[in-house]
């Protein structure tokens, strides 16, 4: 037997054992306690052995509230205590629900970082304001473009506010308060520049972005006042400059007082007397280490033979006399920051390539192109990303499935783009002593890796020249990289979930089954949570059902269950409209719906298998905008369940549906867009088939908004939208595109290939025995 001691020290050990994963936890917190126990006993220390400075009040007893402290606290003092503000209602007034933003950046309150403002003229809009819409527009998120009188016809693209007089001043105090009404509360830096001044738009941003926008700016280049004070300056309005928000919300309330009190022919000298007088800030040049470089144009000067240090560096080039010097020296200095981003790309490469033989994995942790992320690595063979072959005049991997099609479009552009990058970079790389031209392209792959952007493989027939005129043919693989460049965010109207939807159900007698289960779902999901959405039914009878609707009617089951939800509902009515039609033509039938509702209606045209809900409808607004854009959801189609549960019991959790069925990207059954966008499109249709109606049979309102609008067609995955299974019946009346994507739907409908495979498997076992 073991001593009494050993006994104890092995159970030491395995408590020691048992606690060893926590003893880090429980040293930090014992820690934690001694130091804060030991931090109140120094604290909270007798007030005796305090000692006060002379003329300082004694220190407040503890619990004793801040008011009890002679004098308070002083101005400026930011060691306060929270006061805590309880809500209260006045009860004699109604309540009001508070609206919350959707985006955290409106409720944050966010600004955009940069307007720009032009000033031009009656003479110049058309000439030296179109340049600079067409220079430099585009770099900048808000551009606009102010002037006294405005010529008949203004240039396309360009937004303009006319003031009604062409007096300098004027148009400066004008373009002011206009800025300060309209923008003032929306950006926080303001550029000003004229139609004569060329300003590099990515080096404006660049400045902005490192300036501090809390201080009072006037920035640009500083010019003395005739005669004047040497210390007071103004900004030289043809060279542009830069207000900050809190400077332009000072200034506001005292444009009237300059415009009465101060006399000045140039604009820019009045404005910047106007500044200095009532702010008493002066134009600089410079501002937390950030300059404002510019550079004066002489005359016949020639921007191609710049190479001054001081014109490579200038945000902004004044004076510009004509348009065709305005397009020279945009080609100028974009080649200038071609040439930097070139030499910065090496700079960096060459870092990353010092750098990376100091890492664990050494050289060998160079990836290819260096500085562009590795080539994704699938983890199962469902996650490999296919390679798509082409050749110069065919591709192999069809969008409409099809093993063989003519290579067009971007597509054709992107391979002859490719090609020729592939045979500079070749020549680049071996001459002088060897020039190569292309013979022919044997062998094209190339697949987008969403990790580092389009792959290309090229296996090109090549004539290899040398420096002595021998030539040879010969066969060369080369590897390309398109790499993904900086994203930008689309800037899109703002909307609200507050919009009306209205619902649009055609039906057929083929689809009387699934009335009831629809008509159960919305009642659920939008009349009992009062979700601001309407409903209209269209009753689609075929020639001979219309005949004898006297007698049968064959849709007054539908009118009946109607009858009882607003019954059920009071206030709400839901509307129908006959139709009597051999084909059902989903143009036809939207023709009629649209002219009986007003134009800012927003559609959702529904399919009587889909189940509504909240979530889908909020999404059908926010991604629905008038004059922009309009959405086709791509629902959720399940499975048949006889093929995948085999009799059993379906899945009862909601999550799990998504195994249970898949994306139909073959129906554009369900569409949402406003009523006013489908008027448009269908006119230019109309003016197109000139009263052809037959070609209507072969189109659906994807298509009217695909061809005859200017939108953009949003399609997406949905997964707020699923479909039970049904079998669809397709009416081989309509063309053949639309009944061949009817077939189509219904067999990939029907169950997963697994699936499949296992019910011919079970089929050919039954067979054989």
């Amino acid at each position: 037997e073991l001593g009494p001691a050993v006994a104890a020290a092995m159970r030491l050990s395995a408590v020691l054992g048992a606690l060893r994963p926590a003893l880090p936890l429980l040293l930090g917190l014992s820690l934690g306690c001694s130091l804060s126990l030991l931090r109140a006993s120094w604290s909270h220390g007798a007030a005796e052995e305090r000692c006060l400075a002379p003329g300082r009040p004694a220190p407040l007893a503890r619990g004793a509230p801040p008011e009890a402290a002679e004098g308070g606290l002083g101005p400026g003092h930011e060691d306060f205590r929270p006061r805590i503000v309880p809500y209260y209602r006045d009860p004699s007034k109604p309540y009001k629900k508070v609206l919350r933003t959707r985006y955290i950046q409106t409720e944050l309150g966010f600004h955009e970082r940069l307007f720009v403002a032009v000033l031009t003229s009656k003479a110049t809009m058309n000439t030296l304001a179109v340049a600079v819409n067409k220079t430099v527009a585009h770099h900048f998120p808000r551009l606009l473009y102010f002037t006294g009188l405005r010529s008949a016809k203004v240039p396309h693209g360009m937004v303009l506010v006319a003031h009604g007089d062409e007096r300098p001043i004027w148009l400066m105090y004008e373009t002011m308060n206009y800025i300060h009404q309209h923008f003032g509360s929306d950006y926080d830096w303001f550029y000003i520049m004229q139609d004569d001044t060329y300003a590099q738009a990515e080096q404006v941003k660049a400045l902005v972005t490192h300036l501090s926008i809390n201080q009072d700016v006037y920035l640009g280049r500083a010019e003395e006042f005739i005669g004047g004070d040497e210390q007071a300056r103004y900004c030289h309005g043809g060279f542009g400059y830069l207000l900050s928000r809190s400077l332009l919300l000072k200034l506001h309330p005292h444009l009237d007082s300059c415009r009465n009190e101060i006399l000045s022919v140039r604009p820019d000298e009045w404005l910047g007397r106007c500044i200095i007088d009532f702010l008493g800030i002066a134009c600089i040049s410079q501002l937390q280490g950030q300059h404002y470089h510019t550079y004066e144009l002489a005359k016949n000067t020639e921007p191609e033979k710049e190479e001054e240090e001081e014109f490579q560096a200038a945000l902004a080039v004044h004076p510009v006399s004509d348009m065709t010097l305005m397009y020279r020296l945009h080609k100028q200095f974009s080649r200038i920051q071609l040439d930097r981003a070139y030499q910065e790309i090496q700079d960096l490469q060459m870092q990353i390539r010092n750098l990376t033989s100091l890492t664990p994995a050494g050289e060998a942790g160079v990836t290819w192109p260096v500085g562009i992320n590795a080539p994704f690595l699938p983890k199962s063979r469902f996650e490999v990303i296919n390679w798509d072959y082409f050749t110069e005049q065919h591709l192999f991997s069809c969008p409409d499935g099809s093993p063989k099609c003519e290579l067009s479009g971007a597509s054709k552009a992107d391979v002859g783009e490719i090609i020729e990058s592939a045979l500079e970079q070749l020549n680049r790389r071996y001459q002088p002593l060897l020039r190569f031209s292309k013979r022919q392209l044997l062998n094209g792959y190339r697949r987008f890796d969403p990790t580092r952007g389009m792959e290309y493989t090229l296996d090109l027939l090549l004539e290899a020249v040398t420096q002595k005129g021998h030539s040879h043919v010969l066969t060369k693989r080369v590897s390309l990289v398109r790499p993904l460049s900086k994203v930008e965010i689309i800037p899109m109207p703002y909307v609200t979930e507050a919009t009306r939807v209205q619902l649009v159900l055609p039906l057929t007698v083929q689809d009387l089954d699934y009335v009831a289960n629809f008509l159960d779902m919305f009642a659920m999901n939008t009349l009992d949570t009062h979700d601001n959405a309407l409903l209209t039914l269209l009753f689609v009878y075929h020639p001979y059902d219309a005949q004898r609707v006297g007698q049968v009617d064959v849709f007054a089951g539908v009118k009946a269950m109607v009858g009882e939800l607003e019954k059920r509902y009071a206030e709400v009515k839901i509307p129908w409209i006959s139709v009597k039609t051999e084909v059902p033509s989903q143009v036809k039938l939207m023709d009629i719906v649209s002219k009986k509702h007003p134009v800012d209606t927003l559609f959702f045209l529904a399919s009587v298998w889909t189940e509504i809900n909240m979530e889908f409808l909020n999404r059908c607004r926010m991604n629905t905008i008038s004059n922009w854009q309009v959405f086709f959801p791509v629902h959720f189609q399940e499975f048949n369940p006889s093929l995948v549960y085999h009799g059993e019991q379906t899945a009862s959790s909601s999550t799990d549906f998504l195994r249970d069925g898949h994306f139909d990207r073959h129906s554009f059954a369900e569409a949402c867009f406003y009523n006013s966008d489908y008027m448009t499109a269908r006119t230019k249709l109309a003016a197109d088939i000139l009263d052809r109606d037959e070609v209507l049979e072969s189109m659906e309102v994807f298509d009217v908004f695909l061809h005859y609008s200017g939108l953009h067609l949003f399609r997406a995955v949905e997964p707020g939208l699923v479909q039970k299974y049904t079998l669809r019946s397709c009416n081989p009346r309509l063309s053949e595109e639309l009944y061949h994507r009817c077939v189509l739907s219904n067999l990939e409908g029907l169950a997963s290939r697994s699936h499949l495979a296992m019910a011919l498997f079970e089929q050919e076992q039954a067979n054989s025995t």
